[in-house]
Formats: C-alpha cells, structure tokens, sequence
C-alpha cells in the first residue's frame, strides 16, 4: 500500500470510529453527517467521499470483515472447497471477536432504526452473491447451473454459520466464546445433529 493509499485508509477509519462514537454517544437518528465530520476534522464533501449514507459508517467495520473475507479467498489457490469454506467462517468470525463492543453497538443500532436493520441484511446478500461466484467459478463438473444451485446452498450456509454464532455470542456476552460457538455449529452440520427437510420431493 502507497503513502496516498495508507493516507486514504487512516482518513477513512478515523471517520468511521468517530461517526460510531456518536451514534452510541447520541443516537444514530440525533448525529448529524456535519457533527461527524467536525469530530473527524475533515469537510462533509470529504465524508461522503468515503461514506455515502450514515447507514455505511455504521455498517463498515461488518462490511470489511465479510467481504474482506470473500477477496481474502479469490486469493487463495485452489483448495477442498470445505476447507476453504471453513477459513473463510473463522475469518469473518475472528475479526468480528476482535472489536466486541463494535459488533454489539452495531447489533443495538440495527435493531432500533429500519435503514441500518435493511443495510445490514442488503449487506450480508451481497456476501453470499460474491461469496457464491467464487464458488462456482472454483466448482469442478460440466453443468453451469448445478454448480450455481450447489455454490448458491453452501454460501447459504456459511452466511447461516456466522449470522448464528454472531447472533448467540451478542445475546449472551458471558457464553461460549466466538470460535467455541462456531466449533459447535460447524460439528453439528458435519455429524448430522441438526434436523433437517427430508428428501422427498414436496407435494409426493
């Protein structure tokens, strides 16, 4: 990363971090875009450069660690796709355990205001599109859209993975830490321990 690049990304996580002091400080609907780029120390031209809505500075730090994860793995060689699934799992869960209370605020945030609530659920579809296109493209077998419809259930899952054990660690801050959860999760889907539709075909 260049000097201007670095430069970039420290404006841009300064902003951020400054804009998230303020919604939990204040509220999200009561923190203006004005009053954040005052604590931030750069113009609102500058601010919507690097964030477009309120709803994206709240959102970042999720944004980067799911689709961080997804560049993460089209960078990766080829791999048993299982594995590969499991890595990219542990990775978006390991950089979400590393800022709890982030990941909480962001939760509370959600929960209380509709446009972070339908942000967040945009964001976590855009992470199994991507996550789903590496996927196929990493598919073996003749048939585009079989590989489509397999890439399409396993990316699925491991948004179903991490949304759980996320979910399950923000509710009960004195449970079973993040990687036990995902240990659990992740066992129970290999070994069978979690119920799931029977293969007949409906209506037969």
């Amino acid at each position: 990363m260049g000097l201007r690049e670095l430069k970039r990304e420290r404006t841009r996580r300064l902003i951020a971090d400054k804009a998230f002091e303020l919604f939990t400080d204040h509220g999200f609907g009561r923190t203006t875009v004005e009053q954040i780029a005052a604590a931030a120390e750069v113009g609102p031209s500058t601010l919507y450069r690097y964030f477009p809505t309120k709803e994206t500075l709240v959102l970042e730090f999720v944004e980067d660690c799911l689709l961080g994860a997804v560049a993460w793995f089209r960078e990766q060689p080829e791999v048993e796709l299982p594995d590969g699934l499991q890595s990219v799992i542990e990775r978006v869960l390991e950089q979400l355990d590393g800022n709890p209370v982030r990941v909480r605020a962001v939760f509370d945030l959600a929960a209380q205001t509709a446009s972070v609530s339908a942000h967040l659920n945009e964001m976590t579809w855009r992470f199994r599109n991507e996550l789903t296109d590496e996927l196929v493209r990493r598919l073996a077998g003749d048939d585009p859209q079989d590989a489509e419809f397999t890439a399409a259930l396993a990316a699925g899952i491991a948004m179903n993975i991490i949304e759980t054990v996320v979910r399950s660690w923000v509710e009960n801050p004195d449970g079973a830490e993040v990687k036990e959860l995902a240990r659990r999760a992740m066992t129970l889907l290999r070994g069978g321990g979690i119920p799931l539709p029977t293969a007949g075909v409906p209506g037969s």
